[in-house]
């Protein structure tokens, strides 16, 4: 096997371990740790150290370490908030999640340089184009990659099932389930038993096992980058320097485009925040029980999955318009139907039929707002990715921040009033490029908008 395809597979089999386990936890921290909202408060910090980290650690941890060790290290970080879910306080659970998201910008940065250089070398021995093999590349770690929300997910379901405490949760407690939630914590006041300390436990023994797992994996058999290539790692590396990332950032403010799409870029991280924060706790966990969050969330990973795949293949035949006036259309059917619902044991299907509604826009958003970016901002698409990780991830801070504070009808508001300002800016965006070049089509989708683009968040 040529060595950069086999660097490529350790790489995309070792973030499928580490997201194994993050995911399947994301998703049950709002369940799993309820009390004074712990579980959505550490997520929030999460998203705000990431904010952080993005702006100024990825530079010089590679310089320092090389894209190597800086994976191996940001793993770690992964593991330390595995470690701090064992005895969930506000003393362990919020460090744990500091370190998480200090180390999440790295890792991802590390990530796509060692790919991009894995690919160049090959692409130079090879005689063939750069931007091929590198598309390539990436194509084989997103697709590895992408798998890892239904098997963290699925762990959780098939570990939870075992629980012998399950109860049948009465019409007075379902009454504190969805939209008018009793602002309480819904695994004790509903009925819906908190699973057992042994299953917990156990649960987290496989996710922590699955980083480590992913940490030596990394450590054995990814091979560091050669002398020959050090240089280009530094040109890389200089175009995203401490000071130039970090004023470049804030300079593309100044782009009117930039400002029209701030948010809609929030809004991204918003939706996902109220499916992974306040759908499986006040909805599926109140009224289904913790055992049903990871098959609702695989429901949810596997839409998302299959349609960014067909849509990121059919915008070239529909445009972009066409799909954000669908992923509209859908989001605003599912928080209106949100709010007319009162959800019931016997309706099973239909707390899966929300996330995968839900799927079929996220997958809209994320892949058209990432060929949104790379088409607009052509000429500046690190400053402009940056702004994209730095907005999407203050949606998710916001989403998780107020999640224990606003009752989930006062969330669906919001979210349906951001939505619909989102598109009356983004239809300014479409207006003003209109009218920049009257007479030529606007693009619906570049061949590639840069390896950054494909990064759905964490």
């Amino acid at each position: 096997m040529e060595r950069n395809f086999k660097n490529v597979l350790v790489i995309s089999f070792g973030f499928l371990l580490l997201f194994t386990a993050y995911g399947g936890l994301q998703s049950l921290q709002s369940s799993l740790h309820s009390e004074e909202g712990l579980g959505v408060a550490s997520l929030s910090v999460l998203y705000a150290a990431l904010i952080l980290s993005s702006m100024f650690l990825p530079p010089m941890l590679i310089k320092k370490l090389g894209c190597k060790w800086t994976i191996t290290g940001s793993m770690c970080c992964y593991i330390a908030f595995s470690l701090g879910n064992f005895h969930a306080s506000w003393y362990t659970l919020i460090p744990t999640s500091v370190i998480l998201g200090l180390g999440g910008a790295p890792l991802w940065s590390a990530k796509c340089t060692y790919l991009t250089i894995a690919g160049n070398s090959y692409a130079e021995k090879a005689g063939k184009k750069g931007k091929d093999i590198i598309n390539q590349y990436f194509g084989i770690f997103f697709l590895i990659f992408q798998s890892s929300g239904i098997w963290g997910n699925l762990i959780s379901s098939l570990i939870f099932s075992q629980a012998s405490n399950k109860v049948e949760i009465s019409e007075a407690n379902l009454a504190c389930c969805g939209v008018y939630d009793c602002m309480t914590d819904t695994t004790n006041t509903t009925g819906s038993a908190e699973p057992s300390k042994s299953l917990i436990y156990t649960l987290l023994g496989i996710y922590t096992a699955s980083g480590v797992l992913a940490v030596l994996l990394i450590v054995i058999f990814l091979d560091q980058i050669k002398s020959d290539q050090a240089e280009t790692e530094k040109e890389i590396l200089e175009t995203s320097s401490f000071w130039s990332t970090f004023l470049a950032t804030f300079r593309h403010l100044k782009d009117k485009r930039q400002c029209l799409l701030i948010l809609l870029t929030m809004y991204s991280g918003l939706e996902q925040g109220f499916l992974s924060g306040d759908y499986t706790k006040t909805y599926v966990t109140c009224a289904l029980g913790i055992h049903y969050v990871g098959y609702v969330m695989i429901c949810f990973s596997a839409v998302t999955s299959l349609c960014s795949l067909l849509f990121g293949n059919i915008s070239k035949l529909t445009g972009r318009k066409l799909l954000f006036a669908l992923a509209t259309v859908t989001n605003t059917t599912c928080i209106i139907a949100l709010l007319l619902w009162k959800p019931h044991p016997k309706q099973l299907a239909v707390f899966f039929i929300f996330p995968a509604l839900w799927g079929l826009s996220d997958a809209i958003w994320q892949t058209q707002i990432n060929g949104l970016y790379g088409i607009l901002f052509e000429k500046h698409k690190e400053a402009a990715f940056a702004n994209y990780r730095l907005w999407e991830s203050f949606g998710f801070v916001i989403a998780f921040g107020y999640s224990t504070v606003l009752q989930v009808y006062i969330k669906l508001y919001i979210l349906l009033s951001v939505l619909v300002l989102s598109m009356v800016m983004y239809g300014a965006v479409e207006y003003l490029e209109a009218k920049s070049s009257p007479g030529t089509p606007i693009a619906t989708e570049k061949e590639n908008v840069g390896p950054l683009t494909q990064e759905k968040h964490m």
